[in-house]
C-alpha cells in the first residue's frame, strides 16, 4: 500500500495502472460463474444480442416464391430480394468487407472492444448459454456448490438437461448457418430424410460441436487466447480511447464500509471492496487492477458498481466509461480532433459510396462484345465488308430473358446477321452468341468506325444494356472499293 500511496502522490493514473498490472488471468483451470445483474448496460447488451434473431429467422423469408436472401454458392450467385449479384460483381463484396473492417477499427479507436461486449457472436452465444445455466442450476454460488458436489441424481439430472439444451441450440445454430446458402425449406426436407450431401453434414457437425465447445465449455477462454481481435485492438487504442475504467484517485484506499469513518470524514476511498464488479464480469477480470486483455468492454461492471454506490449513498461513476487522460485530469480531445477518426470516416464513406454506386448501376443484364481478331474483317464477293462479334449476355435476373440486338453508329446500311430474332439469355449466368455485321464497302469511310451494340428485353424495356466497340474495314484507299 505504501507504493500505491507514493504513486498516488507523485505519479499519474497511468503509472498507477502499470504498477498494478499483476493480473489474475483465468487460464481455464476453473469455470467462471458470472453473476447476472440488471442495469443500463445489461439492457443494452440484451437488445444488441437480440439482433441475432435475424440470423435464425431471415433465411425463411420468401420473395416471389423464392428465398429472399440466399448465398447460392453452388450457382455462384447472391440473391437479395429482386437483386442478383454474380461473381463479376465481387468488387462490391470487397468494398463491403473494407467498410465493415473500417467501422470496426473506428469503433475500437473510440470505444475499445465495444464490438466484443455487445455484438460478437461468441459473446452472445456464451451469454445465452450462461443464462440457461443460471435458470437450470441456480445462481453462481449454487453452481459452484453443484460443481464441487459428488455425482448424484440431482446433479446428473441438472447437468444432463443443461447440456442437452446447449446441444439443441448448437444444432439449430448449424442449421441456421447452412440455410443461408441453400433453400431453407429444401434443406429441412433433406435433413429430416437424411439426404444432405457430405458438405452439408460436415458443415452442420462443425457448427454443432464448435458452438457447443466454444460457447458452453471454453467461454471466455476463446476471447482470451483464440480471438485475434483481442491482440489487435491493443494497437488501435490510446489514452484518449474511452473504456470501462476504475477511478483510482477516488476509490483508493479501498476498504470495507465503515459508517463511523464515513461520518467522521475519514481517508477511506469510495471503493468498499465488495467485489461485485468482479463477480459480474464474464471474463473474471478485476477492473480495479487496470486495463486488461480479458476486458471486453461490456460495461457490466459499471452496472454493478453503480448499484453499490446507490446503496451506500455515494455518487455513481467510480467505475465508468472514461479515457486514461480524463482520469488523470488532462483535457479530453473531441472526436473530430483525432486525425485517424477522419481517416476512418473517409475510407468508410468511399467504400459506402462505391457499394451504393455498384448497386444502383448493377443492371439486370450486362453486355460484353468481343470483336474477332483473326481476321479483323472479311471482304465478301459482293464488295461488302463483314465483321464477326461474340456477344456475351450476363442475365442477373432469376428468369430467362429474350433480348433483341440492335446497333447504333457504325456504317450506313449495315445489317446484323445472326440476331434477326430475339436471343434467349439464360438466367443467372452468361450466354454467348455469335453475330456478324455486314456493310457495303462503298459506305466505309474509315478503317475503324465506332459502333455501339444494344440489347433490350422484348418483354420489359427497362431491362437493357449497351456496349461500345468498333467496326473494322480496309486500311488502303477506300475510294477503290465499289
Amino acid at each position: 500500500m505504501d507504493k500505491e500511496a507514493e504513486l498516488k502522490e507523485t505519479g499519474t493514473v497511468t503509472g498507477i495502472y502499470r504498477e498494478l498490472e499483476h493480473w489474475n488471468v483465468n487460464k481455464g483451470d476453473k469455470t467462471i460463474h458470472a453473476k447476472r445483474m440488471p442495469g443500463f448496460f445489461r439492457t443494452i447488451k440484451n437488445y444488441t444480442q437480440s439482433l441475432y434473431l435475424l440470423f435464425f429467422l431471415v433465411p425463411y423469408l420468401r420473395w416471389n416464391g423464392k428465398q429472399a436472401i440466399l448465398f447460392d454458392i453452388t450457382n455462384s450467385q447472391f440473391h437479395f430480394f429482386n437483386l442478383t449479384v454474380l461473381p463479376q460483381d465481387i468488387w462490391m463484396l470487397s468494398l463491403l468487407l473494407l467498410l465493415l473492417a473500417m467501422v470496426l477499427f473506428a469503433v475500437t479507436s473510440v470505444a475499445s472492444r465495444a464490438f466484443c461486449g455487445y455484438f460478437c457472436f461468441q459473446t452472445a452465444w456464451t451469454d445465452w448459454f450462461v443464462w440457461l445455466e443460471n435458470k437450470i442450476e441456480g445462481n453462481p454460488q449454487a453452481r459452484r456448490k453443484l460443481d464441487a458436489a459428488p455425482w448424484n441424481a440431482e446433479k446428473i439430472w441438472k447437468k444432463s438437461i443443461k447440456h442437452f439444451i446447449w446441444i439443441l441450440i448448437s444444432l439449430f445454430t448449424g442449421i441456421s448457418f447452412s440455410v443461408w446458402f441453400v433453400d431453407a425449406y429444401g434443406y429441412w426436407n433433406d435433413l429430416v430424410h437424411f439426404r444432405l450431401p457430405l458438405v452439408g453434414w460436415v458443415t452442420l457437425l462443425t457448427f454443432l460441436f464448435g458452438t457447443y465447445i466454444m460457447a458452453g465449455l471454453l467461454r471466455e477462454q476463446v476471447c482470451m487466447w483464440m480471438c485475434p481481435y483481442a491482440r489487435i485492438q491493443g494497437v488501435m487504442t490510446d489514452s484518449q480511447t474511452i473504456l470501462p475504467a476504475y477511478d483510482f484517485r477516488r476509490g483508493e484506499p479501498r476498504g470495507k464500509l465503515q459508517r463511523k469513518a464515513v461520518e467522521a470524514g475519514g481517508a477511506q476511498g469510495d471503493c468498499i471492496d465488495c467485489f461485485q464488479c468482479v463477480q459480474v464480469c464474464p471474463t473474471g477480470v478485476d477492473i480495479r487492477d487496470g486495463q486488461q486483455l480479458g476486458c471486453i468492454t461490456c460495461g457490466l461492471c459499471l452496472d454493478a458498481c453503480d448499484s453499490i454506490m446507490d446503496k451506500v449513498g455515494k455518487p455513481r461513476g467510480l467505475i465508468r466509461y472514461a479515457s486514461l487522460d480524463e482520469l488523470e485530469g488532462k483535457p479530453a480531445k473531441k472526436l473530430y480532433q483525432h486525425p485517424r477518426t477522419w481517416v476512418y470516416i473517409g475510407i468508410i464513406l468511399i467504400a459506402f459510396g462505391g457499394i451504393v454506386y455498384g448497386l444502383t448501376h448493377l443492371g439486370s443484364v450486362v453486355l460484353k462484345v468481343i470483336p474477332e481478331r483473326q481476321p479483323m474483317y472479311v471482304s465478301m464477293s459482293d464488295g461488302s465488308i463483314q465483321n464477326k462479334y461474340e456477344l456475351k449476355v450476363l442475365n442477373k435476373t432469376d428468369s430467362d430473358v429474350r433480348v433483341a440486338v440492335t446497333a447504333e453508329g457504325g456504317v450506313i446500311d449495315q445489317v446484323i446477321i445472326g440476331a434477326e430474332k430475339p436471343l434467349l439469355a439464360r438466367h443467372g449466368r452468361s450466354t454467348s452468341f455469335t453475330i456478324f455485321v455486314r456493310a457495303p464497302g462503298r459506305n466505309i469511310k474509315m478503317a475503324v468506325t465506332p459502333i455501339e451494340f444494344r440489347i433490350q428485353s422484348v418483354d420489359d424495356p427497362l431491362i437493357a444494356a449497351e456496349y461500345k466497340t468498333k467496326f473494322n474495314g480496309p486500311s488502303f484507299d477506300l475510294g477503290l472499293i465499289k
